[in-house]
């Protein structure tokens, strides 16, 4: 039984125009979380803060990290896409 409503939900799902564009945005979400550690992977970098805000109409995750030099560097993360919108340094 819970498989046929399974069933049933992903055949709604993909036969309304609306519903589709609605999983699809669920499914392209970059949390910030996953934002945080694609930034610092690989790196020596200390994280000091992270907030999401909305800038220009975006939901865009701001991290601030520490670098190994001791600058302070702020990365800004397209919530819906992943990609890095811009970076500065203080």
């Amino acid at each position: 039984m819970k498989n046929l409503i399974k069933a049933f939900a992903l055949f709604l799902l993909m036969n309304s125009s609306s519903f589709a564009q609605n999983a699809t945005l669920l499914l392209s979400y970059v949390s910030l979380d996953d934002a945080t550690k694609q930034i610092i992977e690989g790196t020596y970098d200390k994280v000091l803060g992270a907030q999401t805000e909305f800038i220009d109409g975006k939901e865009v995750h701001v991290i601030k990290v520490l670098t190994p030099d001791g600058r302070i560097r702020y990365y800004r993360i397209d919530a819906e896409t992943g990609q890095l919108v811009n970076e500065t340094h203080s």
